[in-house]
């Protein structure tokens, strides 16, 4: 992968951050997409400091906002001769009780996660194809299963890892490998945010799986965009969960009905 131009949505901060950085120590060209400047301008030169990158630069989009998303894509193909790699990590949670969260919550969520990573695709895909290139969704084991307080969350994770799967059929005639990551909960800012006030049933169901190191996040994935594979579940404990659930669905549940019973109590 060294030297390709890769494009990371929700650049400034958490997973999108470290796998910039850990891109640019590889040698490729990283731009960092995200709606704060002042963030994304912080996140640039840490990267900067800290590698030998020659190209490392951030643009300021909401990638919820088609027409924005297009402009940025296209300023950046064109600046940079062309997008070798999308990345889309941008994304957000709200966790609550399905009768407590509004409307809004649940387009909110929807607009970020999902339609998101659409205007994204859409914008970059012209570019992608020249390439022949990489699309890596950034989803999440939530993708997998629905999780005690996360309706509005799962909704849009279930929805991209089928968007992501409808993808990689599509868009192989073109070359182009997509690819999705489906971690657990791993420390970052969002995360940290949510230990506030996150309800105790939604504290045990989502820990069933031990919060892991970003590093074994970005390593995982790193080691995936260097295969074809279309999915992959970083960490141990997490594949063995994914692998209970796929195969040993009605134990899965009761289990994960019986920690939520205890927690409630």
């Amino acid at each position: 992968m060294t030297g390709k131009l890769s494009v990371i949505t929700g650049g400034s901060s958490g997973l999108g951050l470290a796998l910039g950085r850990a891109l640019a120590a590889q040698g490729d060209r990283v731009i960092l997409v995200a709606r704060n400047p002042l963030k994304l301008e912080a996140a640039r030169d840490a990267i900067a400091r800290d590698t030998a990158c020659d190209t490392i630069g951030c643009a300021v989009a909401d990638v919820s906002l088609a027409d924005e998303v297009q402009a940025v894509m296209d300023s950046i193909a064109a600046e940079h001769g062309g997008i070798d790699q999308l990345i889309n990590s941008a994304g957000i949670m709200r966790e609550g009780y399905f009768e407590t969260l509004t409307d809004a919550d649940f387009h909110q969520v929807l607009d970020i996660n999902l339609f998101g990573t659409v205007n994204c695709i859409r914008a970059a895909l012209p570019h992608l194809k020249r390439s022949r290139g990489r699309i890596v969704n950034i989803a999440s084991v939530a993708s997998l299963t629905g999780v005690f307080g996360y309706s509005a969350y799962c909704a849009s994770k279930h929805a991209l890892k089928g968007l992501s799967e409808s993808l990689y059929h599509e868009l192989g005639r073109y070359g182009i490998r997509v690819q999705l990551i489906c971690p657990p909960e791993f420390e970052s800012p969002m995360v940290d945010a949510l230990e506030q006030g996150r309800s105790p049933e939604n504290a045990a169901h989502s820990l069933m799986i031990p919060r892991q190191p970003v590093e074994v996040i970005v390593k995982e994935t790193l080691a995936a965009m260097q295969t074809d594979r279309f999915q992959t579940i970083p960490g141990h404990a997490a594949r063995v969960m994914g692998f209970a659930l796929q195969h040993f669905p009605a134990l899965s549940r009761w289990q994960a009905r019986r920690t939520i019973a205890r927690a409630s109590k």
